[in-house]
């Protein structure tokens, strides 16, 4: 089994090692859709893990592709995932249809039930696979959004607890859906407004669309907000003003040749025009930069199809699933039918610099022991077992205990008479000054508010975000010493359901507060509200729930510190010295590899129509091929410097036919290669709409397929093209693990790069730097350079 690692290329970094603490929840057993849960055991609380390391699925089961998960109002975290045969370790044939795992702390996962089983699948379905699930918590339901690829559509089940029994809703998009791709890979928002939207697409557009109140279909205009080659997996979120569309592109699902990176961009309307973090429209017929997490040398491969999850000190963690490196591929199942690529579920910190989501900083994804999720509250508390033991009461009675089936324990207040004064229930325990709060809180009569009261040390001297039902607003109060410090009210959306869960979570950091408003914590708030406080408003206190009038209700009440945020990225390592013995300015007369003792040569070549003047290499493109059988075309190569080294071009290219392409080229032989260029390829269902990528590729033996492949290749996709960019190309040989690996890098000034993500080969020979011109012909590149650095 390959090892956990991390390279030795600087600013590729890696978990820092620690213990990792080992837990079990009681397990439960499968129901399915329509008949009522079988008897599920009462998850316990273990206490929460130090430290984790993925894939965090990784004991419950063999794979999870697609994640999205949910925070249950009974205080657990649900996760769901894309069918597949999940349990092939336990001797398991067939497929479990959208699993469903269940965890107290994020990172120790148990098997809870699947949606459907093969007796209870509606029969709309008509035998189709079920992919990519995306859960949304709303006006009491749970609603769960699938994709249905053998009907070219998007369903819905709904259930009012997170593991069913679940109602079949029938399918949200029209046909046809108004989106030129495929309908699949949905993830539906909603605005501060409380506009629902479904997001939704597939090779090679991601469209957008507003639902109707219910959530139940799409309705209006159709928006496309996104287009690049295998572009899908949309999911958005709104933070500080900007709403952000996480997407993947390239491969999903090749196992080591998957190409699959997580990227975003950001708009400042829910329906675009969003732009990545170099400027370029998502729209735009280029590929993208803005990566937010890709394969960076370690085990994982092909990390994509993300969520996001917000622990309770307010941290952003990704979810998403990546390939093991070392088992790449399940065995094939149902009877042979299937071959699959293993993508368990990982999780990693959700890092916001200079505006932009990266995971740990730029890092990538974590393959050892990482610091875990805050998910224990300081001081608070779920109500799930011990009634109101630990907390206290305040100003007046009519606190008790009520269960249900989703949210299991919560605290109701029904006060004796008309119940006009204000009610808390504090919880035992002090909270730091800088700290995230949250409850989830109802309300049920007209005259009724609920509330999260922080920085409480009596009820003189409080902060309380209130959901004050008779005057449709997120309402915060703050006093001091018995006075109030004033009331700022913030307007809830018009179909606000106040007599459902709603999360209101408050983050205090020095005296600057923030409370938002939301169903599902999933960073699509319907209210945010931040304001100044007072110094002496924000001193030591407790965390509690608050009642006045009749009806009020509160859960998962708690406090914890708040998160610091990491605020600079990993850096990107700069190339060393300049190699001059393995560089070339092409400033001399003759095309290299035509002279006695050029350090450069030829395979197939020279290639027609190559010259070298005014210090540049032109070369046409050739109608011909590197890829897998088809081995025509010419390479110009010369041997590379012994250690880790960058190899870098400067190329004039303005391709306008698929196909054509140019760039640079690590090359061991026509089977074994590691190609960056700048291509031109069609865009799915786009009208004959071309694309100019950065097309970062390798092709290579893949001995792990049934039968085994002898030759493999994909591609990944890196930041946008110009006529006139830069490549680049950083080497690492890993000798604790045999490997070679490449990182990619591009520019459009020389000066501002795009960091992309990393191929892996095992070594077998050695490399060649080279150079490429070819697949259609037409089109001339002009390399002013080939210069290669020492690693730093």
């Amino acid at each position: 089994m390959r090892r956990t690692r991390r390279t030795s290329i600087p600013g590729w970094a890696a978990g820092a090692a620690a213990l990792v603490w080992i837990l079990t929840l009681a397990s439960a057993p499968s129901h399915g859709a329509q008949g009522g849960p079988a008897s599920v055991s009462t998850p316990s609380r273990p206490a929460a893990a130090a430290t984790y390391t993925n894939p965090v699925s990784a004991g419950a089961v063999d794979t999870f592709p697609d994640p999205a998960v949910i925070r249950g109002k009974d205080g657990f975290w649900y996760a769901y995932g894309t069918q597949n045969p999940v349990m092939q370790s336990k001797g398991e044939d067939g497929e479990r249809i959208l699993p469903i795992l269940r965890s107290a702390d994020m990172v120790a996962w148990e098997y809870a039930g699947e949606v459907f089983t093969p007796a209870d699948k509606p029969a709309w379905h008509q035998g189709s696979r079920l992919w990519a699930p995306d859960v949304r918590y709303a006006a009491g339901l749970y609603h769960l959004y699938y994709s249905v690829p053998g009907r070219n559509t998007v369903g819905l089940v709904t259930s009012a607890t997170p593991t069913g029994p679940w109602t079949d809703r029938g399918s949200v998009l029209p046909s046809p859906s108004g989106c030129p791709a495929g309908n699949i890979d949905q993830a539906q928002f909603t605005d501060t407004d409380g506009t629902p939207y479904l997001y939704w697409g597939s090779y090679d557009t991601i469209c957008v669309a507003r639902m109707n109140a219910d959530l139940t279909r799409t309705v209006g205009e159709v928006t496309q907000v996104a287009r690049g080659r295998r572009v899908e997996g949309g999911f958005v979120v709104r933070r500080d003003g900007f709403y952000y569309l996480f997407y993947s592109d390239a491969g999903c699902c090749d196992g080591a040749y998957s190409g699959y990176q997580v990227k975003v961009g950001r708009s400042t309307s829910p329906t675009g025009p969003f732009t990545d973090d170099e400027g370029t429209d998502l729209m735009a017929l280029t590929s993208k930069a803005g990566v937010v997490a890709g394969a960076n040398g370690n085990r994982w491969i092909g990390p994509g199809h993300n969520a996001l999850q917000t622990d309770l000190a307010g941290q952003d963690w990704l979810v998403y699933h990546g390939i093991p490196a070392e088992s790449p591929d399940l065995a094939p199942a149902s009877n042979g039918t299937l071959k699959l690529t293993r993508r368990p579920m990982l999780v990693d910190r959700l890092d916001w610099i200079d505006g932009w989501p990266v995971v740990r900083a730029g890092a990538g994804p974590s393959d050892g022991p990482t610091t875990a999720p805050v998910t224990s509250p300081v001081a608070g508390g779920t109500f799930n077992g011990s009634g109101l033991e630990g907390w206290r009461t305040e100003g007046g009675s009519g606190w008790s205990t009520a269960t249900d089936p989703d949210a299991r324990g919560y605290a109701v207040h029904t006060p004796a008479g008309s119940g006009t004064s204000t009610s808390y229930l504090v919880a035992a325990g002090r909270v730091p000054v800088d700290l995230r709060a949250e409850a989830d809180l109802k309300v049920t009569s007209a005259d009724g508010a609920a509330g999260l009261t922080v920085a409480h040390r009596d009820p003189g001297n409080r902060i309380v975000a209130w959901l004050d039902r008779a005057r449709g607003a997120l309402v915060t109060d703050v006093r001091v010493g018995g006075r109030s410090r004033g009331e700022q009210v913030t307007a809830l959306p018009s179909g606000f359901s106040w007599g459902t869960w709603n999360n209101v979570s408050v983050e205090l950091r020095g005296t600057r507060l923030t409370a938002e408003v939301s169903g599902d914590r999933l960073r699509d708030p319907v209210a945010v509200q931040s304001r100044d406080l007072p110094a002496a408003a924000v001193r030591e206190g407790a965390v509690g729930a608050a009642a006045r009038g009749t009806g009020a209700a509160a859960d998962n009440v708690g406090a914890t510190a708040l998160y610091r945020p990491v605020t600079k990225r990993v850096a990107d390592a700069a190339p060393g010295r300049l190699l001059p013995g393995h560089s070339d300015e092409f400033d001399g007369a003759s095309v290299p590899g035509t002279d006695a003792g050029s350090p450069w040569q030829w395979v197939r070549g020279p290639s027609a129509g190559v010259t070298v003047s005014g210090g540049a290499l032109s070369w046409p493109t050739q109608d011909a091929e590197l890829y897998l059988g088809d081995n025509t075309a010419s390479v110009l190569i010369r041997d590379a410097p012994t250690g880790d080294y960058t190899v870098e071009t400067k190329l004039r290219f303005s391709p306008g036919r698929a196909a054509q392409q140019a760039g640079l080229v690590l090359y061991e032989n026509d089977d074994r290669w590691f190609k960056l260029v700048h291509s031109v390829l069609p865009l799915t269902n786009g009208n004959g709409a071309l694309l100019d990528v950065s097309e970062f590729g390798k092709e290579g033996e893949r001995p792990t397929t049934t039968p085994p492949t002898a030759v493999a290749n994909a591609p990944m996709f890196g930041g946008p093209t110009a006529g006139t960019m830069w490549l680049r190309m950083a080497y690492h040989r890993d000798s604790a693990h045999g490997e070679h690996e490449v990182r990619a890098s591009t520019s459009r000034d020389g000066v501002h790069w795009s960091a992309g993500s990393v191929w892996t080969l095992p070594v077998r020979g050695e490399l060649k730097i080279g150079l490429v011109s070819h697949n259609r012909s037409g089109v001339t590149a002009e390399f002013d350079y080939v210069r290669t650095y020492a690693a730093p």
